[in-house]
């Protein structure tokens, strides 16, 4: 914001701001300020955790109604003052970071659930809500949104749909844009809008699929509508290790040709299936590749659908059978790598180069990243698992991870050390048919490597965000969008 701190104008606005939301809920207060800078991006946790300042808000604001988040975009556009939705805090890609001050709007207190429709199985609930929240309640009546994703404690509903994130079963009930039904959103200039209550119509362009993904960049959503799920009769799993990647990736394929519809898929490269997948499971793995995938719904349904993916796994792949205590192992441990003593963490520098193609690309974006980052980064170990299949093609979470003896110690070195991983990395993976992200968004870590990956059309979208947006204040800086 460009006004000073210590003017009486900078006071005008927060009298302005203390009559939308009570006095309570505007905070700044250093701490708040501090903990709204710093995601779970790697480079502000560095760049804190080497005494460094990270860019603060100006104001913390926590709304509680959409009415009242209205108020705050038109005194945000008046005074040209840069909005930053925040959710969980919990994203990757320093999207909710307050780069350039301003308001952070901190969505939790609209966290109700509105209702619970039996008859379309469909929830409706404020974007604030905790996605844990939201999956206990919808459990207590008999049901599941089936979004299961790692960060479910901690994420919200909205920042869930900004992001496009992706839950375990995805394999079977897809990503949060193929689970919203519908949204409310309070446009940048302060307009509240409803999309269609259907997402499939020919009423013209789908303007819930315009938000979702836009990573609060275009407005911000305030409600959903969600599909649930009756909570399924039977759950399983079953293990396989395969003599190599390629062999166990072309079985993973088959088993989606097959359209047996499983729940879940999980394939490890190799290295991370002696490595990581050892340590976190307890398994006495030999080498190879491992995978887990399972089936869910009415009992008898689910074990014939594991019958014959079974013999897709053994009768045309060899794959070794480690029964169901294979799958059912990775099912209880599925958030475990996320946790102390498993989860890459500082001082280590590490990062996702989560990516997605068809399966006749998928190896080749694989081999490609593989080669980039062991060639250039020889201290850096380079792991892989594909854990979100479709019809067409798969989601690889490659993963690469510095220790600590091999990470600058200056900052601003450590900085060019990791963003040139990424950008080798992820324009290896645009050469060989993949995207810059599956599931964890752009944000500003991956903003400078739209404009190559959608070429021409990026001026559509550019043109999408100045006509939503024409004072730039929503979210500016992010998914290779112009600064303040």
């Amino acid at each position: 914001m460009l006004v000073s701190k210590n003017s009486y104008m900078y006071e005008m606005i927060r009298s302005e701001l203390t009559d939308i939301v009570g006095s309570e809920y505007v905070c700044t207060c250093a701490a708040d300020k501090l903990g709204h800078s710093i995601d779970y991006y790697w480079i502000p946790e560095m760049w804190h955790d080497r005494g460094m300042e990270t860019p603060k808000p100006d104001f913390v604001i926590h709304p509680g109604s959409t009415e009242e988040v209205a108020k705050i975009l038109k005194l945000a556009n008046h005074y040209h003052i840069p909005v930053v939705p925040w959710g969980g805090g919990s994203g990757s890609q320093g999207g909710a970071l307050p780069i350039f001050g301003g308001i952070i709007l901190d969505m939790k207190r609209m966290n109700k659930i509105i209702r619970i429709d039996r008859e379309s199985l469909t929830v409706t609930c404020q974007a604030g809500i905790i996605a844990q929240h939201l999956e206990w309640s919808c459990n207590k009546e008999g049901f599941s949104t089936m979004h299961l994703p790692a960060s479910i404690s901690c994420a919200t509903i909205g920042g869930f749909l900004a992001h496009r994130g992706t839950g375990v079963l995805s394999t079977k009930y897809g990503k949060i844009e193929d689970m919203v039904l519908s949204l409310e959103v309070v446009t940048p200039t302060g307009e509240i809008i409803r999309t269609l209550p259907v997402p499939r119509h020919a009423s013209g362009p789908d303007l819930t699929l315009l938000f979702t993904g836009s990573e609060g960049t275009l407005g911000i959503i305030t409600e959903a509508t969600l599909k649930i799920h009756p909570e399924p009769e039977a759950r399983e799993f079953r293990a396989y290790i395969f003599k190599d990647f390629h062999t166990a990736m072309a079985a993973g394929a088959d088993l989606m040709r097959s359209r047996l519809q499983p729940s879940a898929i999980r394939l490890y490269d190799e290295t991370e299936t002696v490595t990581h997948v050892r340590k976190v499971f307890g398994m006495d793995l030999a080498k190879g590749a491992y995978m887990v995938f399972g089936f869910d719904g009415r009992k008898d349904i689910t074990a014939c659908q594991m019958k014959y993916a079974r013999e897709i796994m053994e009768n045309k792949y060899n794959g070794q059978d480690l029964g169901s205590k294979g799958g059912d192992l990775w099912w209880d441990n599925k958030y475990k790598f996320f946790y102390p003593g498993y989860i890459f963490h500082l001082p280590q520098a590490y990062g996702t180069l989560d990516t997605v193609a068809t399966f006749d690309k998928i190896e080749d974006v694989y081999w490609a990243m593989k080669k980039v980052v062991t060639e250039n980064f020889p201290q850096a170990r380079f792991i892989g698992h594909f854990s979100h299949w479709y019809d067409w093609g798969c989601m690889l979470y490659a993963r690469f991870i510095f220790e600590p003896q091999d990470v600058p110690k200056d900052p601003r070195e450590a900085v060019a050390l990791y963003n040139r991983v990424w950008n080798l990395a992820i324009r290896a993976a645009i050469a060989n048919g993949g995207v810059i992200n599956e599931h964890h968004g752009v944000g500003i870590k991956l903003g400078h490597l739209m404009k190559e990956l959608y070429g021409p059309a990026m001026p559509v979208l550019e043109g999408i965000k100045k006509q939503l947006d024409p004072n730039n204040i929503m979210n500016p800086g992010k998914m290779g969008f112009k600064g303040v």
